[in-house]
């Protein structure tokens, strides 16, 4: 999962240009048009509001979508796991949120019990296999 900081996220050529769809989080993901879309820009307007979590896990799932997903807005270190096995790509973290423990909170796992977008099926059932 790529991290970016606040500062540098005018600079970040993922959140512009041509094939960016940014997404209101109160928006129904299922009707969006995703033709030629290459990044979804998800926003967080607070860190209690969850709303982009199901997007990202909607559009991984049920919409197929294998382009980059961005969370911006305000995006806590103590997010990014969940935001990574909820099918995000990348995170503009707060301007208040430090880089290298956003980094490091990301390796602290190596394998989670249950699926997630990322890896859909549960461990006990990678081990059988």
């Amino acid at each position: 999962m790529q991290l970016i900081q606040s500062q540098n996220a005018s600079q970040a050529a993922l959140l512009e240009g041509t094939g960016v769809l940014s997404v209101a989080n109160d928006t129904d993901v299922e009707g969006v048009n995703l033709d030629g879309v290459a990044t979804v820009v998800l926003h967080f307007p607070k860190f209690t509001d969850g709303r982009a979590f199901s997007q990202a896990v909607e559009l991984r799932r049920r919409r197929g979508f294998d382009g980059t997903v961005v969370a911006t807005g305000d995006v806590l270190v103590d997010q990014l796991l969940q935001m990574k096995r909820c099918g995000f790509s990348a995170a503009v973290l707060r301007a208040d949120q430090s880089l290298p423990v956003g980094e490091k909170l990301l390796r602290h796992y190596s394998a989670f019990y249950q699926g997630d977008v990322e890896q859909p099926a549960p461990l006990f059932a990678r081990q059988a296999a």
